[in-house]
Parts: structure tokens; sequence; C-alpha cells
């Protein structure tokens, strides 16, 4: 029997595994894939002092030695992409699919604080919303506009999809340290393996016009492409489109 190639999904931050469960099975049939939670969020192991994207990437290491891999293909969104960046840079890469990448900016500078200011605020606005969205996330609209920093079509997930995303959201404890991280992605030069960056149309979080330009700069090796009609994380918006560049990708 042919084994099947190892992909690792890695999310965003505030996220969990989770984030890829409309992704995963379209892409199950040509892979072995695997979505673990991050350290320091919920559901994921658990971390002491301060969350740093380097202890993350430590832990997700042990992921893949405890599972006796050494090279993956991996694709990760947000932070999930940054970390896959630096499993590229650790030699565990076979390919690297990074969607709306975090990590192209200066840190302190408003290219880091405004777009983490976005996601600060929606994890204050989702806190404080708790006690009722049980009963407003069951409303399309409200899913649509309670996520339209992350997505632009937040309506296509279901309300049980919608809970489960603002509960990894409240239950991550690592979330505000890495929102302010004073690390970035250093230069990447030649590549270890291949890297394609992908950038959302609509996002409003991280952009091909500023931070695209800084990756082309940090990793000028790398594959850009546009992901037209999708927002910061796109597994929300356009499953089938995020399958089909993490399969150009690998290149399997």
């Amino acid at each position: 029997m042919t084994q099947l190639p190892p992909l690792l999904l890695l999310h965003g931050v505030m996220m969990s595994g989770s984030a890829w469960s409309r992704v995963a099975p379209l892409l199950a049939p040509r892979y072995d894939v695997h979505a673990p939670t991050a350290a320091g969020h919920a559901g994921g192991p658990a971390l002491t002092g301060s969350a740093t994207v380097a202890e993350l990437t430590d832990h997700t290491e042990r992921f893949l030695d405890d599972l006796g891999l050494d090279s993956v293909h991996v694709a990760g969104n947000s932070l999930g992409g940054w970390m896959a960046i630096e499993l590229a840079r650790r030699g565990r890469a076979l390919s690297v699919c990074a969607l709306s990448p975090a990590g192209f900016w200066t840190p302190g500078a408003p290219d880091q604080t405004k777009r983490a200011g976005k996601l600060i605020r929606v994890r204050q606005l989702t806190r404080i919303s708790a006690p009722v969205q049980p009963l407003a996330l069951r409303s399309a609209t409200v899913r649509r506009l309670s996520m339209r920093d992350i997505a632009s079509h937040g309506d296509r997930l279901t309300p049980a999809e919608a809970r489960k995303s603002a509960s990894d959201l409240l239950g991550c404890p690592a979330g505000l340290d890495l929102l302010s991280t004073t690390e970035a992605i250093a230069p990447l030069d030649p590549l270890p393996c291949p890297v394609t960056l992908a950038w959302p149309e609509q996002d409003r979080i991280f952009s091909a016009a500023v931070h695209g330009v800084t990756a082309s700069r940090l990793v000028p090796g790398a594959r850009h492409v546009s992901m037209p009609g999708a927002g910061h994380v796109p597994m929300i918006d356009d499953p089938e489109q995020c399958a089909r560049v993490i399969a150009a990708a690998t290149g399997v």
C-alpha cells in the first residue's frame, strides 16, 4: 500500500486545529493530514511563562518527533504560516504554504500594532458578547458581522462552528503574548524548500500590499499567489480554494 505524503496544518492565533475542519477532508485523500492545536491555545499543550512563536514552534517539532516524522509538507494560516516558515528554517519542511502569514513586520511599528489591535478588539468584543452568543450566533448576519475582520463570509460557518471559534478565542491564554510579540520573521535566503505565500485579496489583517512587500524582501525566493474572495482566515471563506492552493504548493 502506497504511503500518503504527510501534511501538517497549522492554525492562526487564538484558534485551534478545528479551524481546518472544512479543509482537511478535502486534502485527506491525497495526504496523511495532521492538524494539531498549538501550545498555549484551547486544547493544546500548556505553556509556562510568556508565549513566543519560537516556543510554539518547538512544541510543533516535538509533535512531529512523536509521530516519527522528520519532515513534512506544511501549510499554515497567519501565526501558523509564520510557524511553517520557521519549521522550514529548521529543516523540517518538504514544502511550505503560508496563507496570510504573520511575522512580516517591524516589531512595535504600525504594520504590526494596528493589525494586532484588530485581533485584540475581536477578542474583547467576543468576551463582552459571550452571554448572548448561543442565541445571537444563530443569525447568519451576526456571524458575518462579528467575523468581518477575519473573514469575508463568516455567515458560511454553522452556528456550532461559530460558537467553537468564539470558545477557542476566549480559551487561548497565549493570545495576548503572541499579539504583542517582539519577534519577527528573519531573512530566509536561499530557501531550504519550496515556499508559497498566499495572500487573500480581502484580508483586513495582513495584506499583500504591505506585508507581501516585506515578505518579498525577506524571503526573495518565495512564490506569491492571490486568493480571490477570501479574508484573513480563508478556511472560513473558501475551503476548496485553500485545498487547491495547498496542494499546488506541495507539488505532489
